[in-house]
């Protein structure tokens, strides 16, 4: 069984690309998803710090875009294919909501990064955040949807008071 949260960490980054795309071709859009993979994975190991809530995750599955979809619209019209629905089983709603806070709040994600810095799936390797914790010009640029308050609001809102109560604990185990 795999312990890596990369399936969920995958799913969740290819929605938040789709619900707030990077204009501006390619390079953009490779700028755009380092970001929210970044912000992705901060959330992902926040909410599932150690190797078993990982475990537990992947095994029981993280629940589905089902209702970001339907907050969003990105995904109203139901008439996607068996591919599309599958890889949407595989995201996190509370992460993708942390994620996009983070994208949102310099300080939470400074916040966060301490936090995870503290986790298990930290303790495997150096892990490097600066576009999230420390974004570029072009790191904003390539990122105005992903990065507005008001358009990821209704998305962030969602499990913004459980994000609050996790970034106050000084161990995330």
């Amino acid at each position: 069984m795999p312990e890596d949260l990369s399936p969920l960490i995958a799913a969740t980054t290819w929605w938040l690309t789709r619900a707030f795309p990077a204009g501006g071709g390619s390079l953009t859009a490779a700028v755009a998803e380092a970001q929210a993979r970044q912000a992705v994975t901060v959330a992902a190991w926040l909410r599932y710090p150690t190797v078993m809530d990982a475990a537990l995750v992947i095994m029981a599955g993280p629940g589905g875009s089902a209702r970001l979809d339907r907050i969003t619209g990105a995904h109203g019209d139901g008439a996607a294919g068996i591919e599309d629905r599958a890889w949407r089983t595989w995201v996190d709603e509370v992460v993708a909501s942390w994620a996009v806070h983070l994208l949102t709040s310099p300080e939470a994600a400074r916040a966060a990064v301490d936090a995870v810095g503290r986790c298990e799936h930290a303790s495997a390797g150096t892990a490097e955040f600066r576009r999230l914790t420390a974004p570029s010009a072009h790191d904003l640029a390539a990122s105005p949807l992903l990065r507005h308050p008001d358009l990821v609001q209704p998305i962030a809102c969602l499990h913004h008071a459980e994000l609050l109560d996790r970034l106050t604990l000084r161990d995330p185990r």
